[in-house]
């Protein structure tokens, strides 16, 4: 078995105004770096053997204040980006319906063989950014000795770890939090993945998310 901490990066500018992200490549705002720093902090005596972090820079920052004051480097892996919305990166949430109306009707439908118009990057459909997410985590868990590894990834990743470890269907209403700088544990085995316990954000008490920041996951 493989424990697995799976981390959401901290807060940005584009999480603070609901802008949605996905491929786009967005740093921390001052929250996020303070709530990477308290997140660090908070797993300062956890044993871990490796931390891999998306190679988006949000993500990044966030595991390199996990990696602060260890003799560790962190690895980083394009699958654990967020999925890929194509012409939405960019928008405001607010605007989606009225700049894209079909596209929009379908992602709050949650169909899974979408895909929604190009912008800077082609998009991914639910399905095809499910089976990457997945076959990521269980790829970096199977690789190597490691029995506890920390993955620094987006919202996306952690829904679609957390429907397939739970059963819950990808076309369902998400009923669980996606919290910046959360952590969630998850065992591991090549039969599956069981949740351990989620939404650990116990570290940001006294950093308190923005307004909003859990009304949307990140993309």
């Amino acid at each position: 078995m493989v424990e697995i901490l799976l981390i959401r990066h901290g807060e940005t500018a584009w999480n603070a105004e609901k802008r949605m992200q996905g491929h786009l490549d967005i740093g921390l705002n001052a929250a996020g770096l303070r709530q990477a720093a308290a997140l660090g902090h908070a797993l300062r005596h956890e044993q871990l053997d490796v931390i891999i972090s998306s190679d988006l820079q949000r993500a990044l920052q966030t595991a390199q204040a996990v990696a602060a004051g260890r003799e560790m480097a962190v690895a980083t892996d394009a699958g654990l980006r967020e999925r890929c919305f194509g012409v939405f990166e960019g928008l405001l949430y607010a605007d989606l319906a009225t700049a894209h109306p079909h596209a929009y009707a379908a992602w709050k439908a949650r169909e899974l063989d979408v895909r929604y118009p190009p912008g800077v990057n082609k998009a991914e459909t639910l399905r095809e950014f499910s089976a990457r997410a997945l076959a990521t985590i269980g790829r970096l868990a199977a690789a190597g000795a490691h029995r506890k590894i920390a993955l620094v990834t987006h919202g996306g990743v952690l829904e679609c770890a957390y429907r397939a470890a739970t059963g819950t269907s990808l076309q369902s209403a998400r009923d669980f939090d996606i919290l910046n700088a959360s952590v969630n544990r998850l065992h591991w085995t090549p039969a599956g993945m069981q949740v351990a316990h989620w939404g650990d954000v116990r570290h940001l008490q006294d950093d308190l998310l923005a307004p909003g920041a859990l009304d949307e996951i990140d993309r």
